[in-house]
């Protein structure tokens, strides 16, 4: 399954940040939290919003490290 804006949702926002639910489905958490897996979402992603994954095999809390044209990577949180 590959990523589905429908299964992204808003939770919070406040001062240019966001909180974000993504439900993967059948996706693995590996697959979901790698590069670019939210790139057709770019424009709506921000640096340093966070983004809680439900997946197949686990639950994950990812920071958006860059969102830019076509492209996002996420960092696990320390």
């Amino acid at each position: 399954m590959a990523f589905a804006v429908r299964n992204l949702s808003v939770l919070s926002y406040a001062n240019g940040f966001t909180l974000w639910h993504y439900k993967a489905g059948k996706d693995p958490l590996a697959t979901v939290a790698a590069d670019d897996y939210f790139a057709d979402a770019s424009d709506m992603l921000t640096a340093g919003d966070l983004l809680m994954l439900s997946t197949a095999d686990g639950a994950r809390i990812v920071a958006v490290a860059l969102a830019d044209l076509q492209t996002v990577t996420t960092a696990p949180l320390a």
